[in-house]
């Protein structure tokens, strides 16, 4: 009885995470950062549709439509954990390191870096455990020459 339980159980289980929900979690962390410093202009905007584009090499049209997407799901999020979880356990290292990267470059966007942006990426950086020495090096490699 308690094996046909679990077979019930496991049968029902979701078998994995589709891409577009590994996007849309990616994506809904680049408009966390967005939104961190309450002002979201044309150049952040335009920032994370290129960062999108380079991250999953989708047409423009699925890049309008993943970034509007990110921004409902993260106004009606409760915190980070939802999408960093889904990012933690299907993003390879080097996949995290570039979407670290793509979150400073939507930082760097506006007219400069923010305290509250660089606070929700040190936090979506720990949730996704890259070490310090790796935020770093994003936010040196994101930040723009002079």
């Amino acid at each position: 009885m308690l094996n046909k339980l679990l077979q019930l159980f496991t049968e029902h289980a979701p078998s994995g995470t589709d891409k577009h929900t590994l996007d849309l979690s990616a994506a809904a962390l680049l408009v966390e950062v967005m939104k961190a410093d309450h002002r979201i202009d044309a150049s952040e905007r335009n920032e994370l549709g290129r960062v999108l584009k380079e991250l999953f090499q989708l047409s423009d049209e699925h890049i309008r439509a993943l970034q509007q997407q990110a921004e409902q799901a993260s106004a009606q999020a409760s915190d980070l954990f939802q999408f960093t979880d889904v990012v933690h356990k299907h993003f390879s290292v080097e996949q995290k390191f570039d979407l670290l990267t793509g979150l400073w470059r939507i930082a760097y966007a506006s007219n400069g870096l923010d305290k509250y942006e660089e606070h929700i990426i040190r936090r979506i950086a720990e949730l996704l455990y890259i070490p310090h020495g790796e935020f770093i090096r994003a936010k040196l490699l994101a930040r723009p020459t002079l």
